[in-house]
């Protein structure tokens, strides 16, 4: 499979996500291998690489549950959440804001529009929960929960193609061999460059989990798998990684920091193991 501008996706991704990856996939950056037979994806969130590939048949995973949810909603059954969403447009205010933030729908079509009409008009995109497991972001500035870039018809016929799981990546990668393509874009738990998230993150993945995602990496390539990583620009990801492949630094604007002090210009690493003939 060749990816190139005339057979690129044209979806995009519908959600708004911290850590996304849109700003890379609109970069000349080569992110996949000429030719795979399925794509592989374990920390799935905004799906923005998923979504810019040409269709193969896929495993798209992520541990949070809600995100996992909307998608396979969308993929079940995009007409009820719409409809839905078009209800939260109607109502949207501070009040009612509020009111679905609290709320606790049953239904995985219901569920999956309250994800959606959250994640378009709370502070920033941002996915956060308290201790209970609540979702606890405040409203944001954006009022538009219906956008002129939707088209949920297409999202579900491109993920009508693969299995959408929710699993830990190691199960995940298990699952990789000979001619899958995976793309992994761990969340970043080292305080490197500007990240604001640090604490937030490391109750996610832990250092430990970094490590054991290495281990997992040098399986799936040995079964003949080939990786395409992003990760955190820091000394400790460097010296984990080296020797096992060349490791390519990115620099981009940060948008979201903790502190507004700590917005500006920021990096991250791109690794290709396994397939990289990038010179």
């Amino acid at each position: 499979m060749q990816l190139s501008n005339q057979n690129k996706s044209e979806l995009e991704p519908f959600l708004r996500w911290v850590g996304g990856k849109k700003w890379l996939v609109q970069r000349e950056n080569k992110i996949a291998p000429d030719s795979y037979k399925r794509y592989i994806e374990p920390f799935l969130g905004g799906a923005a690489v998923f979504f810019s590939l040409p269709e193969t048949p896929y495993i798209i995973s992520d541990l949070n549950p809600e995100l996992i949810n909307c998608y396979s909603a969308i993929k079940s059954n995009f007409r009820e959440v719409e409809k839905h969403l078009r209800s939260h447009q109607r109502k949207h205010c501070d009040d009612y804001y509020y009111q679905v933030r609290k709320s606790q729908p049953r239904k995985e079509c219901t569920k999956a529009a309250k994800f959606l009409y959250l994640n378009r008009t709370c502070w920033n995109g941002l996915y956060r929960v308290n201790l209970q497991g609540k979702f606890n972001v405040p409203r944001g500035t954006k009022n538009k929960v219906l956008l002129d870039s939707d088209n949920f018809e297409k999202v579900a016929i491109r993920l009508s193609k693969g299995e959408i799981l929710c699993q830990d990546f190691e199960k995940i990668l298990s699952l990789s061999g000979e001619g899958d393509f995976v793309f992994i874009d761990p969340p970043y738990t080292v305080n490197h460059n500007l990240n604001g998230f640090l604490k937030y993150n490391e109750k996610i993945f832990s250092w430990a989990d970094q490590e054991r995602l290495k281990e997992a990496i040098a399986s799936a390539v040995d079964r003949g798998a080939m990786i395409t990583m992003t990760n955190a620009d820091h000394d400790s990801i460097h010296k984990l990684y080296a020797g096992m492949c060349k490791i390519e630094k990115i620099e981009r604007s940060s948008l979201i920091a903790g502190k507004a002090s700590h917005r500006g210009a920021t990096s991250e690493i791109l690794m290709r193991i396994g397939w990289d003939t990038v010179s």
